[in-house]
């Protein structure tokens, strides 16, 4: 009897278990399966540690820690290898950040990125670039309906392409 019970629970539990997966969030569904494999792992310890037959994961670490230190020679030689493409790695991480940072922040804008913003191939001419602002600015004037932010930019765009 307990045991049909225990299967009612477990299956209620499942259900809505699932039903709550379902609707969470990318973000909230990674923290819980970090909470449920901690969980699991400490429960499966707990579980070798009660029955004694925790012998054969004592064992395993000791394999693992034998292989690190036969390893570690290997390891040592190429670290100033490893540690200067760790290094570069996080720099340019670093400066994209900081440079997408400066960017936003200034409200700058590069050469490319103006050439982009007025849908011109680089090189264009200034006739082309005058007449490519104006064309957007027809389109996208708050006056008519547009974005303040959109016209700043156009005009921006045009400013640094034409160096005034």
């Amino acid at each position: 009897m307990i045991r049909i019970y225990l299967i009612l629970i477990f299956i209620a539990i499942a259900y809505f278990g699932i039903r709550g997966f379902l609707k969470a969030s990318p973000a909230v569904l990674a923290r819980y399966v970090k909470i449920l494999f901690l969980f699991g792992s400490g429960l499966i310890v707990f579980y070798l540690a009660a029955t004694g037959r925790l012998n054969w994961l004592f064992a395993l670490v000791g394999i693992v820690v034998a292989f690190l230190f036969r390893l570690m020679p290997a390891l040592l030689r190429h670290a100033p290898y490893l540690h200067r493409l760790w290094f570069e790695f996080k720099s340019a991480k670093q400066g994209a950040s900081q440079q997408q940072n400066k960017a936003d922040a200034k409200g700058a804008m590069s050469v490319e990125e103006a050439y982009e913003v007025l849908g011109l191939k680089i090189g264009a001419s200034e006739s082309e670039i005058i007449a490519a602002h104006r064309t957007l600015m027809q389109k996208i004037h708050p006056d008519r309906g547009g974005s303040n932010y959109l016209a700043a930019k156009i005009n921006l765009a045009k400013k640094i392409l034409l160096k005034k």
